[in-house]
């Protein structure tokens, strides 16, 4: 097993435990600032999860184009994540 498949199963168990405490959140706060900050965390981190593992398209796709989608990945991620919480906190 080569460190970066190590990296890979490493960041998907810690992907899935934050997803897994975030969704079970999701149903015990629903409703007002904390259930909306539950929420955004959930899709910020799904947004990430996909941009991590975009590389598995690697045999499809070329090199330049998954560079690409993995940074439009991130930069939704984030911009979400920064629009939801100035929204948040402007309420």
């Amino acid at each position: 097993m080569t460190a970066q498949m190590i990296i890979s199963v490493f960041t998907l168990v810690i992907y899935l435990i934050i997803i897994f405490v975030f969704n079970k959140a999701r149903s015990k706060y629903a409703g007002g600032k904390v259930g909306t900050v539950v929420n955004l965390i959930l899709v910020t981190v799904c947004l990430l999860f996909i941009a991590d593992y975009v590389v598995i398209l690697q045999p499809f796709l070329d090199k330049e184009i998954l560079d690409i989608a993995r940074a439009l990945f991130r930069t939704a991620a984030l911009s979400f994540l920064a629009y939801g919480g100035a929204k948040v906190a402007d309420s």
